[in-house]
């Protein structure tokens, strides 16, 4: 027997591993089911996989596999597995002890802004150059410039790609030079690394914190200071969701 909450997340992620053929994010786990944090989303999990409905490939980012649903539901899910199984061309075996997890399709319909990579398991996103350039998102935007992103890191939704320029964001694992990922939102909850644009016309990566009317911009460096706006002058233009670091 399920719990209400175990259920609707078991659910969820059967239908998004249908539509879009991978796991969903954590937030989008923890947005779908209205809870306040992470955290209650991996006892959820944990919860399904010692109740043998869910397993989770270890060392795989996103990787989680619906293996039976409650009731009816699961007997609609083994005739889909029967059906695509008599559907798919057969092949070779491949050598023993060797076990590939493969991703097919084209992921560029899914992923506005996005097109597709000549391997299917990464895509190519927009790099609109550095974000201390001091203008909004719009205005740096570049179709020409192109960086290619693992498909694991992204979610649903518009993303693209920024160079990091200063130290302000170092504690949090942030460096110059660096590459984020962003996808794009228009909000974003308290203590989310956002692009904020301030006064329409400066566009920073910090931490964002609502104080009453006001917005706090935190750095993640004890040598930068927060800065504090009125809300009307602040505008979230996306959320942090990955990394990327050349050495």
């Amino acid at each position: 027997m399920l719990t209400r909450k175990q259920h609707e997340l078991l659910m969820f992620i059967d239908r998004h591993l249908k539509a879009s053929g991978y796991s969903p994010s954590f937030d989008e786990m923890k947005e779908a089911l209205s809870l306040r944090s992470k955290s209650g989303i991996h006892r959820l999990i944990s919860a399904l996989e010692e109740r043998g409905f869910l397993s989770r490939r270890h060392h795989q980012a996103r990787a989680l596999e619906v293996l039976k649903l409650p009731g009816e539901a699961a007997m609609a899910l083994v005739s889909d597995r029967k059906t695509a199984a008599a559907e798919t061309p057969k092949r070779a075996d491949p050598a023993p002890g060797f076990a590939p997890t493969v991703i097919q399709g084209d992921f560029s319909p899914r992923l506005a802004g996005v097109r597709a990579a000549p391997e299917v398991s990464a895509v190519q996103l927009p790099l609109y150059g550095r974000i201390a350039a001091g203008l909004p998102i719009e205005a740096m935007r570049d179709t020409s410039t192109f960086i290619e992103v693992p498909v694991a890191m992204l979610g649903t939704g518009e993303h693209y790609a920024l160079e990091i320029a200063g130290d302000s964001m170092i504690d949090a694992g942030i460096w110059d030079g660096d590459t984020v990922v962003i996808r794009r939102a228009d909000t974003a909850e308290n203590g989310t690394i956002v692009v904020a644009l301030v006064d329409e016309e400066e566009v920073t990566l910090k931490r964002l914190r609502r104080r009453g009317n006001s917005v706090a911009l935190e750095p993640a460096n004890p040598r930068h200071e927060s800065r504090i706006f009125p809300a009307e002058r602040v505008r979230v233009q996306g959320k942090l969701v990955g990394l990327m670091r050349r050495y």
